[in-house]
């Protein structure tokens, strides 16, 4: 059986859930990931609206797809970095950056990812995927000079604050999904399993896996399904071109997404160097049956255009693993 396909709804959050959900199915989608901004998924209304689910659910029967996940990423980011400020306060809705103070913040988003674990149940879905933010990104480039004792004080800070939320979802049977990712406290194979060490192999904790964050940083994201395949809650299907000229690099210079001039940048999926056919082939090697969600960017593509290309492709690439030997039928009887 494949893979159900679907999308992810962040990048539409501009548009009513009726309307992406519409779009997505005439785009030959099989459900989508809600997020939890825009008016998709609203957890305060899930929790104190008797009728708010059901407002989803019917959304979803009407136009006959399902949601596997729903993603928490911009109330996460805000959990655990170091640095609060006007950055987070666009990506965060007024009753949660409140007057700004960054530990007033970074609490009252703790206790919104939790009750996002309960809303989740409350939809039936059993993953939600996140950032979770970082107590030590800033100190990436080791100067001014950044000791060892710094940065296991910035996982343990991570740990100390991720914790709790964990154990909520546990107690509603919930996965949280990390989407490995630059910014976060996760961004490559070694620091995730620093992370899941940290919260000593919390069993609440998973990646959502997308590949599309380790292409440009130049390692093989295959090794990373590989490193972690009991982890894997939840895959995104995304794609980033790399294009070092001998001007730019890695860093992306300040530049913003579209320009020319960076590294690299993210594109619609089949037109960057994610491999998916060997994601596909270890996903099926490590046992992954869950879905495959388009998260969808490309600053040059109308996202239409885009989305239903995506959707096509993915499934044009996905396929199960063979049953039998291919060379079975030349062996001895």
């Amino acid at each position: 059986m494949a893979r159900p396909v679907t999308l992810f709804t962040g990048q539409w959050a501009d548009l009513t859930l009726d309307t992406v959900a519409a779009k997505a199915k005439s785009f030959g989608y099989d459900g989508i990931e809600l997020a939890c901004w825009g008016d998709h998924f609203e957890v305060d209304k899930a929790l104190s609206n008797d009728k708010y689910i059901k407002s989803r659910k019917d959304i979803l029967e009407k136009h006959g797809l399902k949601c596997f996940a729903i993603s928490t990423h911009l109330v996460g980011q805000c959990v655990a970095d170091a640095m609060i400020d006007d950055r987070h306060k666009a990506i965060l809705p007024p009753r949660l950056f409140g007057d700004g103070n960054p530990e007033g913040v970074r609490q009252r988003c703790a206790e919104e990812v939790k009750n996002t674990a309960k809303a989740a149940k409350m939809l039936g879905v059993g993953v939600v995927n996140g950032f979770t933010g970082s107590p030590v990104w800033h100190m990436l480039y080791p100067f001014p000079p950044t000791s060892q004792a710094m940065i296991d004080a910035g996982f343990k800070e991570f740990a100390d604050r991720w914790t709790p939320i964990l154990d909520v979802f546990t107690a509603q049977g919930v996965k949280f999904g990390l989407e490995c990712h630059p910014a976060e406290i996760a961004y490559d194979i070694y620091t995730a399993q620093r992370a899941l060490d940290a919260l000593k192999g919390h069993q609440a904790f998973g990646f959502n896996f997308d590949p599309s964050h380790f292409v440009h940083q130049l390692f093989d994201p295959t090794e990373f399904l590989s490193a972690f395949p009991d982890r894997i809650v939840h895959v995104h299907v995304k794609d980033s071109k790399v294009r070092l000229t001998g001007r730019s690099s890695i860093l992306a210079s300040h530049l913003p997404f579209g320009d020319h001039r960076r590294g690299w940048d993210f594109v619609s999926p089949g037109h960057g160097d994610v491999n998916l056919e060997g994601i596909v082939r270890t996903l099926n090697r490590i046992g992954y049956q869950g879905p495959l969600s388009v998260e969808w960017e490309d600053s040059g593509m109308d996202r239409e255009h885009g989305a239903r290309e995506a959707c096509e492709f993915v499934r044009k690439m996905d396929f199960k693993p063979s049953d039998v030997a291919f060379d079975a039928a030349f062996a001895e009887s």
